[in-house]
C-alpha cells in the first residue's frame, strides 16, 4: 500500500476492524518513512456473469428492484425487502466465488422470499422458472403445501380442519 502522503511503497497495519456487517475492512496504517497514518477500506467484489456471458458487478437494489415487483400488493415492508437482499447476498459471498451466475442468484432468492411471503415465492418462481402451465404452478402450491403441514407437524401443531362446501 503506498502513503498517500510521500508514495512510500510501503505501510504497517496498526489496526485492523470490520465494518458495513463485516463485508469491508477497515485498516488504519501507518508509514514507516514518513510516520503519517492513513486509513484504508479492504471490500471483496462480487461479479455477476450474466446469460449472455457479460459481467457486472453485483447489486442488491437489482435484488430489492425484482423481488419488489413479485411482492407488489402485499403486506412486505421494505426492511423486509433489504434484509432479504443482505440474506442473498450473504449466501452468496458465503460460496467462496468471486463470480456468480445470475440463475444462481435466482436460487438464491428463492428460499428467503418463500419464507417471507408464499404469493410473493409463487410470482418470483413462475417467472423465474418460466412456468407455462397450471399444472406447474399447481405443482409449486403442492410443494408449499407439504412444506407448511411439515413444519406444523414439528411444532406439534393440529391440522385445519377442511373445510368444504357443497353445492
Amino acid at each position: 500500500m503506498h502513503c498517500p502522503f510521500c508514495r512510500h511503497p510501503d505501510s504497517r497495519v496498526v489496526d485492523s476492524r470490520t465494518s458495513d456487517d463485516g463485508a469491508s475492512i477497515r485498516r488504519r496504517r501507518q508509514c514507516p518513512s514518513c510516520n503519517r497514518r492513513f486509513t484504508t477500506v479492504e471490500t471483496t467484489s462480487l461479479s455477476v456473469v450474466k446469460r449472455s456471458g457479460a459481467t457486472e458487478p453485483f447489486s442488491r437494489d437489482k435484488i430489492t428492484g425484482g423481488v419488489r415487483k413479485a411482492c407488489q400488493g402485499r403486506p412486505v415492508s421494505e426492511d423486509d425487502l433489504a434484509l432479504l437482499a443482505q440474506k442473498v447476498e450473504e449466501t452468496l459471498r458465503s460460496s467462496g466465488s468471486a463470480e456468480i451466475d445470475a440463475y444462481e442468484i435466482g436460487l438464491a432468492i428463492l428460499g428467503p422470499l418463500r419464507e417471507l411471503d408464499e404469493v410473493a415465492y409463487l410470482r418470483f418462481a413462475s417467472v423465474y422458472q418460466a412456468f407455462d402451465s397450471l399444472e406447474d404452478f399447481e405443482a409449486a402450491i403442492t410443494v408449499l403445501r407439504a412444506e407448511r403441514a411439515e413444519r406444523a407437524a414439528a411444532r406439534g401443531d393440529e391440522p385445519a380442519a377442511a373445510t368444504h362446501v357443497d353445492d
